[in-house]
Formats: structure tokens, C-alpha cells, sequence
């Protein structure tokens, strides 16, 4: 299907492709924001004694009307296979009369709820932890530049680094604009999208590498670049369609709880695909297209100097 396609010849598209994304992505993210959720913000734990089994479907159903479907809720008390009496609602901070609207909403929908604990809890993650996260990333960026730096060179290395910040900015901008929720297995699934574009952006690279040295010297950084996807693409798409199946039915059929774990996943893989293998080939060979002609162009200038001089 792409054994005659001319990934590098269409690098202006994929540039002016991401950089659009990239801007609605920033401007999302700046007029939206995150909708941070209660690991970062804290909330209200909620308890609830029923008068008899209840499974955490049927008490999530009792919360939608409310919002609330995404809260994590789990078994207390006499549990019974996938039923239990006393359930534990963790979900977002609830005055006493959203608190008790939510309880009358569960009982209209469940039945037989009686209130035994309400109380208000501070943030799991936080801002230390935030930040903490936040500089482990930038080490791992200045771990894997120095990794690639190491086994390739320089010029792949940032080229990779571009290609995942380009994932990862794909992701937050359409949390942002979506309003969807920012909790603690948002930084899980980042994490993974970060690894697997890192992954295929080395699959990728490796290939250009060896090829160094068995292409001929007059072939172009281009048709170098594009030789090795062509070499690489079919494992790339096999590998992106095989994760992709197991997300997907993750999203659709894994509850509301790992919807947004799983759409992180989506859309950082399929833009991990993407980056890597025109985004981040597509910038190494325009550095290196560069660098040529800045090579090139005091010879050129010698020549019209000596040109000029003999006529």
C-alpha cells in the first residue's frame, strides 16, 4: 500500500498538519484548562449501607443522574461475588445538599440507602507530587536524549523528543477542550504513550542507521529516510492495529471508570504512529538537508568568485 508513497516529498504537510494541531492544542488547553479530578483537587467520600446486595453498576447508574458515573466506587461490608451491602463512593467535592441529592438520587434508582459516613478528604497526588511528576518526565526526556544521542546521534535524539512532546500535546489538547477528567491513571496512560512513540521513533531510526551504511553515497537524507519507513511501516502498522483492538474494546466495553485511560491511549498511539514516522523522519532529514547546504554554499561562493574574476 505505501511501498511507492514518498513520506519525506510530503514533509510540508505533515509540518503545517502538526502545527495546526499543535496551536489548537495550546489554545485548548489555554482558554479550557483541565478539569482536574479528586486526586488532584480532593473530594467527598461517601458511605452507604444498603438493605440489600447492591453490584457497583447499579450504584452507578444511581449517580448519572448527577454526573458523577466516573467515581470510583467499591465494595464494603458483607460482599457476595460482585455484590456487597455497604458501598464507598469517592467523587468530587459535594456540599451537605449535593451530597444528600446524590444519596436520594442512589435511593430513588437502588433503594434501601442509608448514610453512614460523609466526609471531605484533601488531594491524593497534589501539587508536590505534580511537580515531582513533572520533573521525572524531564528527566526521562534528558535520559532518553542522551540514550539516542549515545546510540545514534543528536540530530535523532531532539527529532524524537519533538515527535512524543507532539503526542503528548495532542492528548492534553483534547482533554482540554473536551473538559474531560484529569486524574491519576491519566498520568499512567501518558506515561505508556510516551514509551510507545519513544519506541517506534527507535524502531524507525535504528533502520536509518544501518542503512548508513549500506546505501550509496550519493543517495539523499530523503531517500534514505524513506527506504527505512518503507523497510519498517508494515511492523509499525501491525503493532498500532494489535494495541489499538485491545484499547478500543478497553474503551468501549471497560466501563466508565477506564474510558478516559483508554482514549489517552487512542489518540497517543495513533498519534505516536503518525509523529514517528512522518513527523520525526521528516525533521531529521530537513536538519540534515540543512546543514548540507550550509556546507555547499561557501563552495558555491568560490566558484561564482572565480567565474566573475575569469570573465
Amino acid at each position: 500500500m505505501f511501498k511507492n508513497f514518498d513520506f519525506i516529498g510530503h514533509k510540508k504537510i505533515w509540518f503545517t498538519f502538526s502545527g495546526l494541531l499543535i496551536i489548537l492544542s495550546i489554545i485548548s488547553i489555554i482558554l479550557f484548562r483541565f478539569n482536574w479530578g479528586i486526586d488532584f483537587t480532593g473530594g467527598t467520600i461517601l458511605e452507604l449501607g444498603f438493605s440489600q446486595p447492591v453490584t457497583v453498576e447499579q450504584v452507578r447508574d444511581g449517580l448519572r443522574e448527577d454526573g458523577l458515573q466516573t467515581s470510583t466506587i467499591q465494595l464494603s461490608g458483607n460482599i457476595s461475588g460482585e455484590s456487597g451491602d455497604d458501598v464507598i463512593i469517592r467523587t468530587r467535592n459535594l456540599s451537605s445538599e449535593e451530597a444528600q441529592t446524590v444519596v436520594g438520587h442512589v435511593n430513588d434508582k437502588v433503594g434501601g440507602a442509608e448514610v453512614k459516613r460523609i466526609e471531605t478528604v484533601g488531594a491524593v497526588i497534589g501539587s508536590e507530587v505534580t511537580k515531582s511528576t513533572l520533573l521525572n518526565v524531564l528527566i526521562s526526556f534528558g535520559a532518553m536524549i542522551l540514550y539516542m544521542s549515545i546510540r545514534f546521534e543528536h540530530r535523532i535524539a531532539i527529532s524524537a523528543i519533538v515527535a512524543i512532546c507532539h503526542d503528548i500535546l495532542m492528548v492534553l489538547g483534547v482533554f482540554a477542550f473536551f473538559h474531560l477528567e484529569v486524574d491519576a491513571s491519566f498520568l499512567a496512560a501518558i506515561l505508556t504513550v510516551l514509551g510507545y512513540s519513544m519506541n517506534e521513533s527507535v524502531v524507525i531510526f535504528d533502520r536509518i542507521r544501518e542503512n548508513l551504511h549500506t546505501h550509496r553515497r550519493t543517495d539523499s537524507f530523503a531517500t534514505l529516510a524513506n527506504d527505512s519507513i518503507h523497510q519498517t511501516i508494515r511492523r509499525s502498522l501491525y503493532t498500532l492495529t494489535t494495541t489499538l483492538f485491545c484499547v478500543a474494546s478497553l474503551y468501549f466495553f471497560g466501563g466508565d471508570t477506564t474510558k478516559n485511560f483508554a482514549l489517552v491511549m487512542l489518540i497517543g498511539f495513533i498519534s505516536g504512529a503518525y509523529s514517528s514516522i512522518c513527523v520525526a523522519s521528516s525533521i531529521w532529514v530537513t536538519w540534515h538537508e540543512h546543514l548540507r547546504s550550509q556546507r555547499n554554499e561557501p563552495h558555491a561562493s568560490k566558484e561564482k568568485k572565480v567565474k566573475a574574476a575569469k570573465a
